[in-house]
């Protein structure tokens, strides 16, 4: 049928030069999701990029002219980057293309060390929405920084290289575990227990009761110069250990924590990079979107709408004009239709690996609740500007209307007037510890995010 509604495999339409092309982009974005575990790993390996490909530093108040490519680091966490355009801001408005770069994880709680029946662990208290019992019995990297008195910033990364020791969740063997198996899969593992395993050998000047508390205490203050108390002033968590690695016979998938949702960031910073306009661009890479974008690295900080309140007020443009003006992509992951699971999916209007980048009009749950909900106009200009750079692309849902549904930062951009439309990559098992991801998909997202960065407003 001509006017039907067909998805295509982005595999099957590629010709020998495009499948070399998704292969080599998939290596780039592997570095770079390794070094992105957390979101100061994603702001650090972003501005690394930038100063690689001629961004310099931006601070408020600075006079910026066309041609400038700039980056600004709010707290370590949530990174801008921004290229400087030659149209008439009040005219044209800017490109706008949000990602966010946190992803579940296992914070530690502040007063985490305690010392069990030989056994030294650290106490957790998870972040985003997780299914518990897949955090056990996998390798665990530890993360983050701890603030020292007087100022002192320590960086704390173990469990990464291939000579590094890693952490580890028990879980109950097969033989004690009837009473386990017997409660919801949700319950079975309590969040209590995410306690991470991270030694055994005691210091031989201590009591027995806490003489392995006491041997890793003398370690850290050895090594990093810590103290039980400087775990109150610490952002560590751990994060599941390893690098990013293909999957299948054909490597067509990549397997990595993290792709929720540097799977989306990464296209957006490519394209800025590689993309040829006139436009003033501004890609922003967010922290807390798993825990509500709330903060002041959210979405929901005023911080966006003073950096674009900052390049209006140097360039004399009015900025709630501007904003009017202007579109935003929300570039997050969606659902990936698993045929293993399709009860809980509407096949019609759901997303397919390897079948490229996902439009949706609207997220939410259930009612649409907590959408912006993009009008047929917005979704119009992006059907217009993918097929015209010919991009393939796909609809979809998150699901069957009642069985769940999920949010995105749409709601917070199109709050401040912008029209804002869901763009993302299709992920199969979102938020477990290793997701996985179509290398087609990935590639599909930087193309659909030139297009839209070269198109006019």
């Amino acid at each position: 049928m001509k006017y039907e509604y067909k998805v295509k495999n982005v595999y099957k339409e590629a010709d020998e030069k495009t499948m070399k092309d998704i292969f080599d982009y998939a290596e780039g974005y592997k570095k770079f999701l390794f070094t992105s575990k957390t979101e100061r790993g994603a702001a650090h390996s972003a501005e690394a990029l930038a100063v690689a490909n001629g961004y310099k530093p931006f601070t408020f108040g600075q006079k910026v002219k066309p041609g400038d490519k700039l980056y600004f680091i709010n707290r370590d966490k949530n990174i801008f980057l921004m290229r400087i355009g030659k149209n008439d801001l009040e005219k044209c408005g800017m490109k706008i293309m949000v990602a966010h770069v946190d992803s579940p994880r296992l914070d530690l709680k502040p007063n985490p060390l305690f010392e069990e029946d030989g056994i030294a662990f650290l106490k957790t208290h998870y972040y985003g929405g997780i299914k518990k019992y897949q955090w056990t019995t996998i390798p665990l990297a530890l993360q983050g920084v701890v603030m020292l008195p007087g100022g002192k910033k320590v960086e704390v990364s173990v469990g990464e290289e291939d000579d590094d020791p890693i952490f580890y969740i028990t879980d109950l063997l097969p033989h004690l575990s009837q009473e386990q198996n017997l409660k919801p899969l949700g319950s079975a593992i309590t969040g209590e227990n995410l306690n991470a395993l991270i030694a055994t050998v005691p210091d031989g000047e201590e009591d027995e009761k806490n003489a392995v508390k006491a041997a890793v205490l003398n370690l850290l203050h050895d090594k990093y110069g810590i103290t039980e108390v400087d775990f109150e002033t610490s952002e560590l968590c751990f994060v599941p250990a390893g690098k990013p690695r293909d999957v299948g016979f054909d490597r067509s998938l990549i397997y990595a924590y993290g792709h929720d949702d540097k799977v989306c960031a990464y296209p957006e910073m490519t394209a800025l990079f590689e993309c040829d306009s006139d436009e003033t661009i501004m890609a922003v890479f967010a922290d807390k979107e798993e825990t509500g974008s709330y903060g002041v690295t959210g979405m929901q900080s005023r911080v966006i709408s003073d950096v674009i309140d900052s390049i209006c007020a140097s360039l004399g443009a009015n900025p709630i004009l501007v904003r009017y003006k202007s579109r935003c992509v929300s570039a997050d992951v969606t659902a990936a239709y698993d045929p293993i699971y399709k009860d809980v999916y509407e096949k019609r209007n759901s997303s397919f690996v390897g079948c490229g980048a996902a439009l949706s009009k609207y997220t939410g749950a259930r009612g649409k609740s907590g959408t912006s909900d993009a009008s047929a106009e917005t979704v119009a200009y992006f059907r217009d500007v993918f097929d015209a750079a010919g991009v393939i692309w796909q609809t979809g849902e998150l699901g069957r209307i009642d069985a769940g549904g999920g949010g995105t930062v749409a709601v917070y951009i199109a709050n401040l007037g912008i029209d804002t439309c869901d763009v993302g990559v299709p992920v199969l098992s979102m938020h477990a510890p290793y997701e996985v991801i179509s290398k087609a998909d990935v590639y599909s997202m930087h193309l659909a995010m030139k297009a839209f960065c070269e198109a006019h407003n």
